[in-house]
């Protein structure tokens, strides 16, 4: 809706991603491997160094684009991975942190109802972990040091 009543374009990062993720060595089958045996808190370290990589591309590739970093992209335990998404995002004036409700566990919560049908289609593996990912996600401090504006 921001990016329409701007009159721009909407860059999903979940989309484009792994185009970005290719160009430093991502693996695929590597990726599904990890997955399968698992799920989410398998896969989370592995995608990390990619994640802040891409964020740092898809920001030089679109300057004036309204860019959805979905879950993922915001969130770092490693302090070298956030410092380089945080001088990644230095020069943008806006940087939107989007949430159901003011409180953090509300907020995760909702996640959590908002998401139930998608997440009751993913097989045993997928959903191995993913509620508390999801709630990690929404609820982790890297969030709001990077967001300028937190709605």
């Amino acid at each position: 809706m921001l990016a329409e009543a701007l009159g721009v374009t909407r860059v999903s990062l979940d989309t484009v991603r792994y185009g970005y993720y290719r160009e430093i060595g991502y693996d695929d089958a590597h990726a599904q491997q990890l997955r399968a045996s698992g799920g989410v808190a398998a896969i989370s370290p592995y995608w990390k160094p990619f994640e802040a990589y891409g964020v740092e591309r898809v920001l030089a590739d679109h300057r004036r684009e309204v860019i959805d970093f979905g879950a993922g992209h915001s969130v770092y335990e490693d302090p070298a991975l956030f410092e380089r998404v945080e001088r990644a995002l230095a020069p943008v004036r806006n940087v939107v942190l989007l949430l159901p409700s003011s409180d953090r566990d509300a907020s995760g919560r909702a996640l959590r109802e908002r998401t139930g049908d998608v997440v009751a289609m993913l097989s045993e593996a997928q959903r191995h972990g993913f509620w508390e990912a999801a709630e990690h996600f929404v609820t982790h401090p890297s969030n709001y040091a990077l967001a300028t504006l937190t709605v």
